[in-house]
């Protein structure tokens, strides 16, 4: 495979690779998943975790433009949107 070819994030031919996992981590995805089904959730979590050091790196280059996001602003519209004040577990502020 063209490794130097550009797809974008989850497209292209697939590729085989050696991964490395403690023996729990790789026991709770069989658990989820079955054996078979590793491939395709390590798939999505690599997928995710690009995504979010994606995000993170935007919110980097905004905070370093703009300083960073107002504690009491953030609070307001995190009720107008969900109508609680404090963030629900496993969400960012």
């Amino acid at each position: 495979m063209d490794e130097s070819s550009d797809f974008p994030l989850g497209d292209g031919p697939s590729s085989g690779i050696s991964v490395t996992l403690t023996a729990g981590t790789l026991h709770a995805i069989r658990e989820r998943v079955g054996k078979r089904g590793v491939s395709a959730y390590l798939e999505k979590a690599a997928q995710r975790q690009i995504e979010r050091d994606n995000l993170d790196e935007l919110l980097a280059a905004f905070e370093e433009a703009n300083g960073p996001a107002d504690p009491r602003a953030v609070s307001d519209k995190r009720t107008k949107l969900t109508g609680s004040s404090t963030p629900e577990p496993g969400t960012a502020a």
